[in-house]
């Protein structure tokens, strides 16, 4: 029988301590491991940057909820996107992404790893016709061997259907990558719905209490799941032990907590709907989201994001921003705690003058778990100021 959800978040790779007993596993804040001889490792371990078992019980996590084989935690979103593309691409080999994914992602794939050699394409991910066209181009030097696709996207909220991205990818024979930071393992399982490979910054959701980085990869299959690991070990941008515990405490409330962010966002934007210095509320849960329905079929719920968009153009925007209590001004997101950014001068300046240039009247709310009363309050004295 599988198990549900949340009993998988609780119980997957927190087996209790052999030693003590201890109902949770202790952290291992080591950075190297006793050997009983010269190469006689005990259960494996030797060195903090190959394996650790608190990194590993936060793996086999990972896994259990996104449905897949293989888990790899790391540093940080943008240092498990790195490997996974160094792990599975060559110099020459051309990417598919959408054409408003997170900033650092662009930037990462188009300043950083076209230098190594990998090209790129950006390109409405809700217009399946442009994503095989470009796909079908491939790059300069070769063909598309990846789709990289962001649903819900960051921070325009487009719902990408994942089964038919596989469908263009692997007719192609290039693999689909899901980053599936705002959704959650908990609304979204991509693997399930014919990706080959799901990316997560678990700092957002997955850890959930704004205290820990890290990255995730989770996939199934086993050859690359070898070059991944190898990467994990080789380049050595893993999880720190602190990290790694801190995350795996997060996982075991995800679904809890999701429950409250989805709720708090579908009231929050339904209420923005009603305000006359709005101009656009963008939340997959709305009707009027033009990927209402798309998500409806593939997330359990609609999640704690929503971006707004505002008639007041960037004066406004810029104002509600600077004006609220609850919502705190910062970067990063998916935390109990409600955050506000403003992306085009934050977590999106990278972009700034390209195709994925955010409009400069829209603000991000990352919705947390307070009172939703207390959170329209804040966001009414807010618009009031204007």
């Amino acid at each position: 029988m599988t198990e549900g959800f949340n009993t998988r978040a609780v119980h997957a790779g927190q087996a209790p301590d052999p030693t003590t007993g201890s109902v949770i596993p202790p952290l291992y804040q080591t950075t190297t491991f006793a050997q009983d001889g010269i190469g006689k490792l005990r259960n494996g371990y030797e060195y903090g940057r190959g394996t650790n078992p608190t990194r590993d019980a936060l793996q086999s996590q990972l896994a259990a909820l996104e449905g897949g084989e293989f888990a790899f935690s790391f540093a940080s979103g943008l240092a498990a996107e790195d490997a996974l593309i160094r792990a599975l691409l060559v110099p020459g080999d051309h990417i598919v992404m959408g054409n408003d994914v997170y900033g650092g992602t662009y930037r990462l794939i188009n300043r950083v790893l076209s230098v190594w050699g990998i090209s790129n394409a950006a390109v409405d991910m809700f217009d399946a016709g442009s994503v095989a066209a470009a796909v079908a181009a491939g790059g300069p030097e070769g063909k598309t061997k990846m789709v990289w696709v962001e649903t819900p996207s960051n921070p325009m909220m487009k719902i990408t259907d994942i089964a038919a991205m596989a469908e263009v990818a692997h007719a192609a024979g290039a693999l689909l990558v899901v980053d599936n930071t705002f959704a959650s393992p908990y609304l979204q399982n991509p693997l399930a719905l014919g990706a080959d490979v799901v990316v997560h910054s678990t700092t957002k959701y997955i850890g959930g209490h704004s205290d820990a980085s890290g990255g995730a990869i989770v996939l199934s299959d086993a050859e690359a799941a070898e070059k991944v690991g190898f990467v994990q070990f080789a380049v050595g941008a893993v999880s720190a032990p602190m990290e790694a515990w801190l995350t795996t405490r997060g996982l075991k409330t995800l679904g809890v907590r999701m429950d409250r962010h989805s709720s708090n966002a579908q009231e929050i934007a339904e209420w923005l709907l009603t305000r006359p210095e709005v101009e656009r509320v963008l939340y997959p849960g709305l009707p009027s989201h033009p990927g209402h329905e798309l998500a409806a079929r593939q997330m359990r719920g609609f999640g704690g994001m929503i971006s707004v968009q505002f008639t007041g153009g960037e004066a406004a925007a810029r104002k509600v921003a600077e004006s609220t209590h609850l919502f705190t001004l910062a970067e990063s997101l998916g935390g109990i705690e409600s955050l506000m950014n403003y992306p085009s001068e934050m977590t999106h300046a990278s972009v700034k003058g390209t195709e994925l240039a955010v409009p400069v009247n829209l603000i991000r709310l990352s919705v947390g778990i307070e009172d939703v009363a207390d959170l329209i309050a804040d966001l009414e004295q807010a618009l009031n100021s204007l």
